[in-house]
Formats: C-alpha cells, sequence, structure tokens
C-alpha cells in the first residue's frame, strides 16, 4: 500500500522505527490542502494536518512511502485511527508528474491554540530536509512556532533515533 506522509513520518528514520517495511517511493504533493499544526496530540501538544481548503493554489508537500499491508493496523494504532485521524484516500502528483493513489492520516480532533514540542517539529524537518522539499516549504516549517517539551525523557527519547 502507499502512504502520503506530511508530518513526523515523512522522516525516514522515525518512520522505520516504527514500521520496518517502509519503503521511499516519492515526494509529492497534495493540491487543495495546506499544512497545519493543529492537531491535538496525546500529550497536549500540536501535530501536524493537512487541511483541506479546495483552493487549487494551496498544496501540502510529502513523501509516499510503500508499507506492507500486514503494517497498517499498527500504522492505524499509531496515527489514533478514529480518535485522532482518519484515514483517506487521495491522488498526489509526484515530482515527477506522475499521479498515485495513496492513503492518508487527516485529523479529526482539532485545536489551533496548540503548538508543537520542539522535537516533534524537528522530526518533520529531518523529514523535510532529507528528501528535498522545496526551500520555502521548509522555511515555513521552521517558522512554526514551538515549546518545549516538560518531559525531558520524552523530548531525549524521541530526538535519540538521530543518534
Amino acid at each position: 500500500m502507499l502512504c502520503f506522509a506530511y508530518g513526523s513520518n515523512m522522516s525516514r528514520a522515525r518512520l522505520q522505527a516504527r514500521l520496518v517495511s517502509a519503503r521511499f517511493v516519492a515526494v509529492a504533493s497534495l493540491s487543495g490542502h495546506r499544512l497545519s499544526f493543529n492537531k491535538v496530540g496525546t500529550d497536549g501538544s500540536a501535530k501536524c494536518n493537512a487541511a483541506a481548503t479546495g483552493r487549487a493554489g494551496d498544496r501540502v508537500v510529502g513523501v509516499v512511502f510503500e508499507l506492507d499491508e500486514a503494517e497498517k493496523p499498527v500504522l492505524d494504532r499509531i496515527e489514533g485511527l478514529g480518535v485522532g485521524y482518519e484515514d483517506k484516500h487521495i491522488e498526489v502528483l509526484t515530482t515527477d508528474g506522475e499521479r498515485l493513489a495513496a492513503v492518508m492520516y487527516a485529523a479529526i480532533r482539532l485545536d489551533p491554540s496548540l503548538k508543537p514540542y520542539s522535537w516533534y517539529r524537528y522530526h518533520v524537518l529531518m523529514g523535510a530536509r532529507e528528501h528535498g522539499l522545496p526551500p520555502d516549504y521548509i522555511a515555513r516549517i521552521e517558522a512554526v512556532d514551538v515549546l518545549e517539551d516538560p518531559d525531558r525523557e520524552r523530548h531525549q527519547r524521541e530526538l535519540a533515533i538521530y543518534r
């Protein structure tokens, strides 16, 4: 199955720590959506959302991964299917102009007042840089205000995959 990752799962290290079958396919974009950090995380901070806008000029840039279908229940659990995200069948356009049918997780619990923890934004930035997303898109992610996680152990645990 193909999965369109646009948040922390763009980071290959993060995704492969969760799902061993994950294999990079392409960088792609989803039109009519914009990236926002307004999904309510289980830790009380903001996570990424590909918010539907309906405007053709808006786009979310992300990464398409191929996953073993048998691992989808694992990803569903990680993403909080039915509680935090819903899975949606979408069509994305790769940088080579190919259209791909994929699944993505769209946030269902939103709070625009929340901010992400710095380690979460770091995951998103690592994936964006690793896959060569457009510099202006990366700059918008860098500009997102963050909070420091009061749980220092969680902060260190989250970033340990990059060592």
